[in-house]
C-alpha cells in the first residue's frame, strides 16, 4: 500500500519547492534599466544640435589660431582644444567662479546695430600665472599653486589685460565666414559676482577650451549671452534665406580668399629657349652676335607665372607689341602625356 503523507510533510514539501523557485529567480542576472536624461521643462533648450555643432566648428578654428598665437607670443609649444559647447543658465556659470577670479568683458557690434550684452572671457588663474611668468621672461613651468584667495597685483592685472586682448582679437576673424562681427575689449571685472549686465536666468552658451602650454594645463571659458547668440543666428539665417531666394550662392572661404587676392600683381615671363655656353664664349660676346637656342623657328614658348611654368604659347605681335598667344596649360599637357 502506498505511503500516505501527513499534512506536515505536505507543507514541508511545498515550502521546499517555493524556496527553490525563489533561488532560481535570484540567480538570474538583473537587466539594467535604461538611463534617461532628465529634461527641465521650466527652462527648455533654445538652440538645436545643428547650431551648437556650427559653434563648435567656429571655435575649433579659433583654437587652431589661438595655439599659433601662443607659440609666437610665448615661444613655447602649446595645444588648444575645444572640449565642450554647452547651453546653460548664467547663474550656473557665475556660481562656478571664485570671488577673486578675473573676467574680461568684450563689447560686440553686429550689422543690425542691435544692443547686446558683452561676451565674457575667463582663463584659469594657474594658466594665466604661467602666461604672465612667460611674459616676464620666466620659464612658466614652476610648480604654481594659486590659492583661491589670491588676488592679482596691479602689474599682473596690467599684464592680464595685455594677454587677454590676443584671444579677443581673433574673434572677428573666425566669425568672418558667417557674418561681420566687430569686437572691442571693454575692460576687466575683478569681482564676477558684481557683474550684472547679464540676467542670472538668461540662457548663455559656454565654450570650454583646454590649453596645454609647456606642461601647464588650464581651462579657458568663453561665455556668449543668449541675446547675442539669437541675434547672430537670426542674421545668419536671414543671409542664407535672401541668398537662396535670389539664387545666389553664399560665399565660402575659398571665394573670400580669391576676392581678396584678385587685384594682386604677378610677374609673367615668356621663355624663348635655353642655351648653354661656356664662360669663354660668354666673355667674348659682342653686340650683333647670334645665340642658337636649338629650337625650331615656330616652336612654342613657355610662359612662367611667378617663376612657375603654367602655359605654352605662340610668339607673335599684338598692336605692334610682342605678345604670346596661349595654346595650352603645361600641367594639362603633362597629364595627357602621362595618360
Amino acid at each position: 500500500m502506498a505511503e500516505v503523507l501527513s499534512q506536515s510533510q505536505i507543507d514541508a514539501l511545498l515550502n521546499s519547492l517555493q524556496n527553490s523557485e525563489e533561488e532560481t529567480v535570484e540567480d538570474k542576472p538583473k537587466q539594467s534599466e535604461p538611463e534617461y536624461r532628465k529634461y527641465d521643462f521650466f527652462s527648455p533648450k533654445k538652440y538645436t544640435k545643428d547650431k551648437l555643432k556650427m559653434l563648435r566648428s567656429v571655435y575649433d578654428n579659433y583654437a587652431r589660431i589661438f595655439a599659433s598665437q601662443i607659440n609666437g607670443l610665448f615661444r613655447v609649444a602649446s595645444e588648444v582644444e575645444v572640449v565642450g559647447v554647452e547651453e546653460q543658465r548664467y547663474y550656473e556659470f557665475s556660481n562656478a567662479l571664485n570671488e577673486n577670479d578675473i573676467i574680461a568683458l568684450v563689447q560686440t557690434e553686429l550689422v543690425d546695430h542691435s544692443s547686446n550684452p558683452p561676451i565674457i572671457y575667463h582663463i584659469d588663474p594657474i594658466l594665466m600665472s604661467s602666461m604672465i611668468d612667460h611674459m616676464l621672461g620666466g620659464t612658466g613651468t614652476v610648480d604654481m599653486t594659486v590659492d583661491m584667495s589670491y588676488t592679482y597685483t596691479e602689474i599682473e592685472l596690467a599684464l592680464y589685460e595685455k594677454i587677454i586682448k590676443y584671444p579677443i582679437s581673433i574673434t572677428s576673424d573666425v566669425w568672418g565666414g558667417y557674418l561681420d562681427l566687430k569686437v572691442e575689449f571693454d575692460g576687466v571685472e575683478e569681482n564676477p559676482s558684481m557683474f550684472q549686465e547679464i540676467s542670472v536666468d538668461e540662457t548663455v552658451v559656454i565654450i570650454m577650451l583646454t590649453i596645454n602650454m609647456g606642461g601647464v594645463s588650464g581651462i579657458m571659458n568663453i561665455c556668449i549671452p543668449g541675446t547675442l547668440m539669437s541675434n547672430i543666428f537670426e542674421i545668419i539665417d536671414k543671409t542664407k534665406h535672401i541668398a537662396n531666394k535670389n539664387g545666389i550662392e553664399v560665399k565660402g572661404n575659398r571665394d573670400d580668399i580669391m576676392e581678396s587676392i584678385r587685384e594682386s600683381k604677378m610677374d609673367v615671363m615668356a621663355q624663348l629657349g635655353i642655351a648653354q655656353l661656356n664662360l669663354d664664349d660668354v666673355y667674348n660676346l659682342h653686340v650683333g652676335d647670334v645665340i642658337d637656342l636649338n629650337k625650331p623657328q615656330n616652336s612654342l614658348v613657355s610662359l612662367y607665372v611667378e617663376g612657375q611654368p603654367w602655359f605654352n604659347g605662340q610668339l607673335g605681335v599684338h598692336h605692334k607689341n610682342m605678345a604670346v598667344k596661349i595654346e595650352d596649360r603645361i600641367l594639362e599637357s603633362k597629364e595627357e602625356a602621362a595618360g
